[in-house]
């Protein structure tokens, strides 16, 4: 450390009055035989080693069962599921989802499969950018707004403007490169707000050395005649290698067709031979498969077809993930995209056969992408060929207790008082004693806060209901992270004739962030519920959807009166979405656009034999071992589905026919998603 005493003093004097120390002497201190190297506000070099167990939410073996489908012989394989990896997709912040994978019994999987050989990322590089959505409905537009949690992930990125994204990109690049096989390669896609950061920081990470390329990706759009600059129409690429000496590189599987006039000067000057010469030289021969592209990339962006173009935002083109892909990774090849968006990614590595994994923090990126891959494989089933199984995770109740352990700073004994004090404060709700399974209370309702770690069971609802009947409770809301399937229609129907109005509610995970409980933005909403009923015909049996109820809010629909200019907006409101007109008199006028149940559903699968699949996770025990345990809770093994997209707003009611193998009692899930991106499911059992 080249400083002076002098200097020395300077920078004791600055911590001892708690003042900045001076940049110049900070660059002093951290010198080294490099000349530049890469400072900002905030930087860390450790990053998250956490290892947590993922959850399975569901799983996808095939893109649906067809009535009367039939099997041509019993080795028939064509457009089936392939053996092995199941591909995945995963909801959830991808800090921990890339620590848990580098560190958790997940990494010995992707090692079986040859490692990570490549990762394409599309992060967040623009203040603005978010996760809301737009929701199309007869004939009008309604915008979801992101999540409190989606707006934290927000806040945390640009915050501090641009040394907040560069911690938040600074760690998981970090992680990514941990991740990552020997001959792996990363295609990290920005643009020039901060592509001159991103540089500097991939040089750090990766090494100067394995810098391969800076490619430019370019398009047209639309621009106006009244401009005082060059219009923006180009993205930058950065590629680069983990290791010095091997990578992946497939010049012959991404040539492009020569120019015409290329072809003509060969033509023209060899007579025939195959190579030109000019001023003596050899300028070898022309491939007749074309030439290996330049650098630059001209592609049209997505909205350009129709085909593909799913009115996704961000939405990249699949010609430009095929050309990455291609290039830098072979077929069965693992691949990762850690802000997948709308899946493009996942999309054409299916189409490519390579395995993936993908994730997103966002509901509306992950359900998007869930029917993206459904149609991939639909699409390949329909041609004959051959599929990969995906299954849906998160880290679910793990990540919750990764959050309260952090939230008390690993003082465990202090955890149950200090969850509770969380979400009492979270629903402006007085801790109350003296009750056994009521531990507040809002107005006139009493509150019951459901565990960290498990769903609230009819058991536990039972338990509430006995003791608020023998005090004479007669309204409670009942708050949770997850319900056991089919709570809802119970409590409305039962508990409600005998006198006491339960609510279910659900707790945002939004509570473990201080600021968003500080200011009251931790939404809670009334759990949604739908019915289903089995249409049985000996051992065959269809599931018909018959009714779906949802009390979700997003707005204030009288603020928003009051608070609006002439014109006109879609508010959503206890369950309903309500275009809002205001005349240029003040006179303000409704009218609901959902018209019927029918309008809430995007999406609906069953699973035909719910307990045919148990859920086990890989944890470490006492020794420091994997064990395997079973959670208590079944995966959702998706058989059948139907939902909407773009080109076809339509929707299926009644089920493809299933046929049990024997006669007995089967328990039947349906789970429906509805046009906000929210999960509810209904179990039914049925007896043969």
């Amino acid at each position: 450390m080249n400083l002076s005493d002098k200097e020395k003093d300077q920078i004791i004097q600055s911590i001892q009055n708690n003042q900045p120390i001076a940049k110049e002497l900070i660059y002093k201190m951290y010198a080294d035989e490099e000349d530049v190297f890469l400072f900002w506000n905030g930087r860390k070099e450790d990053v998250t080693n956490v290892a947590l167990p993922f959850h399975h939410i569901e799983h996808i073996d095939e893109p649906r069962k067809e009535a009367n489908r039939t099997q041509t012989t019993m080795f028939d394989l064509k457009g089936r599921q392939k053996a092995g990896w199941h591909n995945k997709l995963i909801w959830g912040d991808n800090k921990l989802i890339l620590s848990s994978l580098a560190n958790g019994p997940l990494r010995e999987e992707i090692e079986k499969e040859g490692g990570l050989k490549l990762v394409y990322i599309d992060p967040p590089f623009a203040v603005g950018a978010d996760f809301s959505h737009t929701i199309e409905l007869n004939g009008e537009t309604a915008t979801k707004s992101q999540s409190v949690l989606e707006e934290i992930a927000y806040r945390d990125t640009w915050q501090k403007g641009i040394s907040s994204y560069l911690s938040m990109m600074y760690e998981r690049l970090k992680l990514i490169h941990n991740l990552l096989a020997d001959d792996g390669s990363i295609y990290v896609h920005c643009d020039w707000r901060v592509s001159s950061y991103l540089r500097f920081m991939l040089d750090d990470i990766f090494g100067k050395e394995t810098f391969k390329n800076e490619i430019f990706w370019l398009y047209e759009k639309p621009t106006s005649g009244l401009v005082k600059q060059f219009p923006k129409c180009s993205d930058n690429i950065f590629w680069y290698s983990k290791s010095k000496e091997t990578w992946v590189f497939n010049p012959n599987e991404i040539r492009v067709p020569h120019s015409q006039k290329t072809i003509d000067n060969f033509k023209d000057g060899l007579g025939g031979s195959g190579k030109i010469f000019k001023s003596g030289k050899n300028y070898g021969e022309l491939n007749e498969k074309g030439k290996i592209p330049e650098n630059w990339w001209l592609i049209a962006p997505a909205y350009k077809s129709i085909r593909e173009w799913i009115a996704y935002p961000t939405q990249k083109p699949e010609a430009l993930l095929e050309r990455i892909i291609k290039a830098s990774s072979n077929e069965g090849d693992l691949i990762a995209d850690f802000f997948c968006g709308s899946g493009t990614t996942a999309a054409v590595a299916e189409k490519l056969n390579r395995k993936w994994i993908t994730t997103d923090l966002g509901r509306f990126s992950i359900h998007t992408t869930r029917k993206r891959l459904i149609n991939v494989q639909r699409e390949l089933k329909a041609s004959g060929k051959d599929f990969r199984a995906f299954e849906i995770l998160n880290l679910g109740k793990y990540e919750r207790q990764f959050f309260i352990d952090d939230l008390v700073n690993g003082q465990r004994k202090h955890k149950e008082e200090a969850y509770l004090d969380l979400i009492c404060r979270a629903y402006s709700a007085q801790r109350i004693e003296s009750y056994a399974s009521l531990h507040a209370k809002k107005a006139s309702r009493f509150v019951h806060i459901g565990p960290l770690d498990m769903p609230v069971t009819q058991s536990r609802v039972q338990e509430i209901f006995e003791e608020c009947r023998t005090n004479l409770i007669t309204q409670v809301d009942v708050l949770g992270f997850e319900f056991e399937m089919g709570l809802q229609p119970r409590i409305n129907q039962e508990f409600k004739e005998q006198g006491v109005d339960i609510r279910l509610r659900y707790i945002p995970k939004d509570v473990f962030d201080a600021r968003a409980v500080d200011k009251g933005q931790a939404k809670f909403y009334d759990v949604s519920y739908l019915q289903a009923k089995p249409l049985i015909k000996g051992k065959k049996v269809k599931i018909e959807l018959t009714d779906f109820v949802t009390n979700y809010t997003q707005d204030d629909i009288e603020d928003i009166q009051e608070s609006m200019r002439a014109g006109s907006k879609v508010v959503i409101e206890n369950g309903q979405i309500i275009k809002v007109s205001k005349d240029k008199n003040g006179i303000i006028s409704r009218e609901t656009l959902t018209e019927n149940w029918h309008d809430w559903i995007d999406y609906w699968s069953v699973d035909f034999d719910y307990d045919s699949k148990k859920e086990i996770i890989r944890i470490p025990n006492e020794a420091g071992e994997i064990e395997e345990q079973w959670t208590g809770n079944y995966i959702f093994e998706n058989e059948w589905q139907t939902f909407r997209t773009k080109q076809d707003r339509t929707l299926e009611f009644i089920s493809a026919e299933h046929e049990y193998p024997k006669a007995g009692t089967y328990r039947v899930m349906v789970k429906v998603v509805d046009i906000l991106g929210v999960d509810t499911s209904q179990i039914i059992e049925i007896k043969l």
